[in-house]
């Protein structure tokens, strides 16, 4: 008999609500989830494509039947912090149900040994089919002893041991397995097949203990055979394989501390790293096995996707842990995404497919540190790769920096103080892998870009400034082509709502102490984080958060209602941790931020990508200092704190490159001034070359003092894809002025331009 009701249309992903995650460390291609107690999502075969919504659990009797995910009332532990074994508990009205989940080492097959205790009671587990990452088209049926799903290449076989005494497959809605016990307080339905829709499958376990086994292949055929075969192994012979790898893994791991909390915490942070890496595509790193504001937010890339940035978080934690191979890893996975111009698409599917179509110089810039890091470590093993990436990598932002498409938040186009950072870090840190004239050419550049960060972030005198009683302050990002920071910002997630770009302040400028660019004594870092500590602080009763910004819109509304394009901007554990990095590198003690983060987290250890920060909305699960319904775990979060952690206890940061802070340990005029269209200089001063250079060859026609002495010179390669005119400060002595106009291969330009000359 198939399923009544009609395919009906898919929801969209489970919860962002995790407890923990988890992967078997061998040739297995499976990835899970956990969340209010049972199985979330199973991932297969890459850590971007999710194949099921959830596997969970009634336990009924004559009379009685219950839901375990919706009581929540369970423990969830693990043999170590560093070990995603997870035993969970959950106690009910006269039952206790223990589940224990684990991925088989060498197979494409999710496993839960289940034991059920309680007089009369009986055990249903109901499975949620998306294959193929929806839930929509998919179909179930039954055949003999097994249930399947298929949908477009792609199949799961489930099976028990001992067995079902009997099964269901029906459409979400309508006619699954929980729509059964609802309307009739028991298993009643036995539809064998429900067909191109949202379906569901549900069983009757035999026994009350047993093992669930949820194979996943190309075929239907596979995956039963791939389910039977891991049954036929048996679950404690796959259990010690699992443990035993993830144990010879933690070997490696050179986390140590005093504190248990947050020791433990650490390594629970450098696993849940760990687990998010792919092995279809070694070194690929997703962003989170969640999706934010799951069950509304529709998006079938998630956060399933690789963020170059996160990646870096991920193997420059990893790398300072220890697990050096693994970082080593990410490195090669870096280079080998890369495009052709030396960027990186904003994000993409593990397989390299880009995703959203942004770009962010900082996801150009940060894989450059990465190396620079390993090769400092002495851990870089193949340089040539790595040579050849740092070149097109600083290329590319030799020519299209310092403004970036795109912020770090994903916003906004200008310049940024993070980002500004990152690029001349790596232009200094880089330029060890390259060879004259584009070594000296980046660390100029460098030089220039480090000192006009100021100029083009530092505000003074504004109205936040005369109402904190601050000489001034770093905005969080200036316009492209907004003169003397008046521009004005589009806030994204505000229905876009225009700011001043004076008074929108972030935690961005902290990343210049973090490189080694200024000093955490600097006046204007001071100031600045005084508006910070004012305007983005949130107290909790878990610890201190931060606001990406003020005036963020990216987050719940204010009843706590999901985050649907427009919200109220919520707190980060993250930024705690970069707030605790610049507690550490001023000399003060780092642990309040990290006890934060810690409490933030969820009973598996997860910690999240928001916290709540209004009163508590107990009916919607919001309570401060909590996690809100935004990704759990969040990679970034999870590298943040493993860094902040490991930074507390050896007193450097991971992003502290040795040639960049010793470089820009004191006041580092630049020698050369690189005048460009986009960065034009209206006056400089005495002492310094001036260099006019173009991505293209041009000849400067230029003279002094109102065009007197009229001169031309052809434009010469300067490195990195720059062609340019040095104008030295002996030539340039005694003038007012210079002018100058440019003729490029089609024709002059349109337009005279004039620097103003400071005398000695």
């Amino acid at each position: 008999m198939e399923a009544f009701g009609a395919p009906g249309i898919a929801p969209t992903w489970a919860s962002s609500d995790k407890d923990l995650v988890g992967t078997a460390l061998g040739t297995s291609r499976v990835w899970f989830t956990l969340g209010h107690g049972i199985l979330n999502e199973v991932f297969w075969p890459s850590t971007g494509e999710p194949q099921i919504r959830d596997l969970g659990f009634i336990v009924a009797r004559e009379g009685a039947w219950y839901e375990v995910k919706r009581l929540r009332n369970y423990t969830l532990s693990t043999p170590a912090p560093e070990i995603p074994l997870p035993l969970v508990v959950h106690q009910g009205e006269g039952y206790t149900l223990e589940l224990e989940f684990l991925a088989d080492p060498a197979r494409d097959v999710m496993l839960v040994h289940y034991r059920l205790q309680g007089e009369g009671f009986r055990l249903y587990p109901l499975l949620a089919p998306h294959l193929g990452g929806s839930g929509q088209g998919n179909t179930a049926w039954l055949e003999g002893a097994a249930l399947y799903a298929q949908k477009e290449g792609a199949a799961l076989c489930w099976l028990a041991e001992p067995g079902f005494a009997r099964a269901s497959a029906g459409f979400v809605g309508y006619s699954d397995g929980w729509q059964d016990f609802r309307h009739n307080g028991a298993m009643t339905w036995q539809f064998s097949r429900a067909q191109g829709g949202n379906v569901a499958l549900m069983g009757e376990l035999l026994t009350g203990e047993g093992v669930l086994a949820l194979g996943l292949a190309r075929t239907p055929e596979g995956a039963h055979t791939l389910a039977a075969s891991s049954l036929a192994e048996g679950f404690s012979s796959l259990k010690a394989r699992y443990l035993k790898g993830w144990q010879d893994w933690a070997h490696q791991l050179q986390i140590e501390g005093e504190n248990p909390q947050l020791t433990g915490l650490a390594r629970t942070s450098a696993m849940v790293l760990k687990v998010h890496e792919d092995t279809t595509y070694p070194g690929a790193v997703v962003a989170s096995l969640s999706t934010p504001w799951g069950p509304t937010h529709d998006d079938p890339g998630g956060y399933h996707l690789v963020w170059p940035r996160d990646a870096v978080e991920v193997g420059l934690a990893l790398q300072m842990a220890g697990q050096v191979a693994d970082a080593g890893r990410m490195l090669a996975y870096l280079v080998a995404t890369q495009a052709r111009d030396g960027s990186w698409p904003q994000n993409f599917y593990p397989d390299g497919r880009p995703y959203w179509q942004g770009l962010q110089l900082d996801e150009v810039a940060l894989p450059v540190l990465l190396a620079a890091r390993l090769a400092e470590e002495g851990h870089l093993s193949e340089r040539v790769g790595a040579a050849r990436m740092v070149q097109q990598a600083l290329r590319f932002i030799a020519n299209n920096g310092p403004y970036s498409p795109q912020d770090r938040w994903e916003e906004n186009a200008g310049a940024n103080p993070y980002t500004l950072g990152v690029q001349v870090a790596a232009l200094v840190a880089g330029a060890a892998f390259l060879e004259e004239p584009e070594r000296s050419y980046a660390l100029s550049l460098a030089d220039d870009w480090n000192a006009r960060i100021e100029e083009w972030t530092f505000v003074q005198n504004t109205p936040l400034d005369q109402q904190y009683g601050l000489r001034g302050h770093y905005v969080r990002i200036r316009p492209p082509g907004a003169l003397g920071l008046r521009g004005r910002v589009r806030v994204q997630n505000r229905g876009g709502e225009c700011l001043s770009a004076q008074e929108l302040i972030s935690l961005d400028f902290l990343y210049l102490v973090r490189l080694g660019l200024r000093t955490p004594h600097d006046p204007r870092i001071q100031d600045t984080l005084r508006l910070v500590e004012a305007l983005l602080r949130v107290e909790t009763p878990g610890g201190v958060f931060y606001h990406r910004y003020n005036h963020d819109g990216y987050g719940e509304h204010a009843d706590g209602r999901p985050f649907d394009g427009t919200g109220v901007g919520r707190a980060w554990p993250l930024l705690s941790g970069e707030r605790g990095h610049y507690a550490l590198l001023s000399g003060e003690d780092p642990r309040r931020y990290l006890e934060a983060m810690a409490r933030s987290a969820s009973a598996g250890g997860l910690i999240p990508e928001q916290v709540w920060d209004g009163a508590p909305i107990p009916e919607r699960g919001l309570f401060p200092g909590r996690p809100t319904g935004s990704a759990m775990p969040l990679v970034w979060a999870h590298a943040e704190y493993l860094k902040l952690f490991l930074a507390w206890r050896k007193g450097r940061p991971a992003e502290r490159i040795s040639s960049v802070a010793e470089r820009y340990q004191r006041p580092h005029p630049p020698a050369v001034l690189h005048w460009r269209s986009d960065t034009p200089y209206i006056a400089i001063p005495p002492g310094r070359t001036l260099l006019l250079e173009e991505a293209r060859p041009f000849a400067l026609h230029f003279g002094f003092d109102g065009w007197q002495g009229t001169q031309e010179l052809a434009a010469v390669p300067v490195g990195l894809g720059r062609f340019g005119v040095f104008l030295k400060a002996d030539l340039l002595q005694g003038h007012r002025s210079l002018e100058f106009t440019r003729r490029f291969e089609e024709g002059w330009e349109a337009q005279n331009h004039t620097v103003l000359l400071a005398k000695e």
